[in-house]
């Protein structure tokens, strides 16, 4: 690991048509005299590759999207001096993946049969076979997995023999299918022209109104019904994200291609998304099993140390479980998911206490993070357990959700899921104020930086693109996509200029350069940070309650040479 070397300027982060409609948008940004030497690194979500669903997250394969970027993009961005992060999806891949559809296309005859868990093959011997065809586990085996679905995680899926297999299916499916042709049905069934005019006729209906094959009633056609299911399911479409088995080699040489890619991207970190449920055994939980969660995350440091890659595993878990701490002693970045809440929480009960421990943890236990305000999924607060009350974690969520936000529930359980989505600025009640002290204190708080695109230009909750996205479409309250007319307009604003010029000084200040000389004190409403390093001292003071801050650069002559209050 070579965290002490990295890099600890600020990070941008965002999807590749945030601005505009490409990496162009951003990229215009970025040129701009107003953002110029302030971002070191640019966090660009998974988008940006061949992806399908889940806003990028469901991945086909690691190759560039051409509607969204190019490798002269990404060079533009390494002659600005700005390095990437990129998403490496370990846990699953998309079912249009060219190993997922050589599954479907050849069966137990394709070279990729392992590459995806089957879970009869899984299960095999311990539990009992339904008539739907796949195993049910027996109930000890399975009561320490958490399934964020109702049901088991499968999708079945059809082999050219007709035969359907059960595949471990952890997060998003569905099963489409197309209309029928009666050319097709004629062709197929050798039925008359009308007779497969009027079949058509009746399964599309159907079908459009939700009904699966098996349940579509032909009327005084009923005789075909058989050979007309048999038609449809063999035409079936499948959208999802399947479970690879870690257990395969070719998984293994899948793994070390996708991390030589994007380090030729031009890679510095890699996040590690879902990475927590891909170690499975019987019996054990599928997230965060010990000891195949750290041996696999062992197996791919050793992958990416070939192309001199930083991981950041990506997991949310409460304060009291430890987690961030293990990751730091074995040796890995991680998230500081507990400042967003702790600052919300020190302008809510007017006292920086909270966040005085929390930093000076950080600094005791030399735990290397990367933090933030909002990001592409939403407010973490449940991961606060155990730090603050759980009655001020729920006054939080209250808050939140009073301010505009929502909370998603996981199977109609309450407070199972655990972020609140809302764009940091409505969260903060869409005060310029708390907007400009929150962004001071992330910048002096120990870690590398990570800045939210629509935080930097104050975006407030998109209710509309959520009633656009439909069920499901809680996140892109905090997704909203922006013309550059948005992006001038908002350089207009105070609240903008002065986060980029926080930016900029924490960029560029030597004190900066280096986390050890740290001072965090509290009292009251207040806190004061100091950062020192060869003589320069960065100072930040702050009320929680007054929203009065002031930021001090001083060189090693006792100089001024930044002064910004507000």
């Amino acid at each position: 690991m070579k965290i002490s070397k990295m890099d600890m300027s600020p990070m941008l982060n965002a999807y590749p048509d945030s601005v505009e409609n490409n990496i162009e948008g951003m990229l215009g940004f970025l040129q701009k005299e107003e953002a110029q030497d302030i971002f070191g690194s640019f966090y660009i979500l998974p988008s940006i590759f061949n992806t399908d669903l889940d806003r990028g997250f469901s991945i086909i394969d690691y190759n560039l999207n051409e509607i969204y970027a190019t490798e002269n993009d990404l060079d533009k961005l390494k002659e600005l001096g700005i390095n990437l992060k990129f998403d490496f999806v370990l846990n699953h891949a998309s079912v249009l993946s060219k190993q997922f559809q050589d599954i479907i296309k050849k069966g137990q005859e394709s070279e990729y049969k392992d590459f995806f868990i089957n879970w009869n093959k899984f299960w095999e011997g311990k539990g009992e076979m339904t008539e739907e065809g796949y195993i049910q586990p027996y109930p000890e085996l399975i009561q320490k997995m958490f399934f964020r679905k109702p049901g088991l995680p499968i999708l079945m899926v059809r082999m050219p023999n007709g035969e359907n297999v059960p595949y471990w299916n952890t997060f998003y499916q569905e099963v489409r299918y197309d209309k029928v042709q009666e050319q097709d049905l004629m062709q197929a069934l050798q039925l008359q022209y009308l007779t497969a005019l009027e079949i058509a006729k009746m399964v599309n209906d159907q079908l459009e109104k939700g009904v699966i094959p098996a349940n579509v009633e032909l009327g005084r056609f009923e005789k075909y019904k058989k050979q007309v299911v048999e038609y449809v399911e063999s035409h079936r479409k499948y959208l999802g994200q399947m479970d690879l088995n870690i257990k395969s080699p070719l998984v293994w040489e899948y793994y070390d291609d996708t991390l030589r890619t994007l380090a030729e991207y031009g890679a510095k970190i890699v996040r590690l998304d879902a990475f927590a449920y891909a170690p499975k055994e019987p019996g054990e939980k599928n997230f965060l099993n010990e000891p195949g969660t750290w041996n696999l995350l062992e197996r791919i440091q050793q992958l990416a140390d070939k192309y001199e890659l930083t991981l950041l595993p990506e997991i949310h878990s409460s304060y009291e479980e430890k987690t961030y701490e293990i990751l730091s002693q074995k040796g890995y970045m991680a998230y500081d998911f507990f400042l967003p809440g702790l600052i919300i929480d020190a302008f809510e009960e007017q006292s920086g206490e909270m966040l005085e421990k929390w930093a000076q943890e950080i600094l005791d236990k030399q735990i290397n993070v990367v933090n933030m305000l909002g990001c592409h999924d939403g407010i973490p607060l449940l991961d606060l357990k155990g730090l603050i009350k759980d009655e001020q974690i729920q006054r939080l969520i209250d808050t939140v959700v009073g301010r505009g936000g929502f909370v998603k529930n996981l199977h109609g359980q309450k407070n199972v899921y655990y972020q609140v989505n809302a764009t940091y600025y409505s969260a903060l009640g869409e005060d310029d104020r708390k907007m400009l002290i929150s962004r001071a204190v992330q910048l002096f708080m120990p870690g590398k930086p990570q800045v939210w695109y629509l935080d930097l230009f104050a975006g407030k909750n998109d209710y509309e693109a959520v009633r656009r996205a439909g069920a499901g479409g809680h996140k892109e309250i905090n997704r909203t996509n922006l013309s550059m007319e948005d992006i001038e307009e908002a350089l207009k604003k105070d609240v903008v200029m002065t986060q980029l010029k926080l930016l900029r000084f924490r960029k560029n200040f030597p004190a900066f350069e280096k986390m050890n000389n740290i001072k965090i004190q509290a009292v009251g409403s207040t806190i004061c940070f100091t950062w020192e390093n060869e003589g320069y001292i960065a100072r930040l003071n702050a009320d929680f309650r007054t929203c009065e801050f002031k930021v001090e650069g001083i060189d090693p002559q006792g100089d001024t040479v930044f002064n910004l209050e507000n």
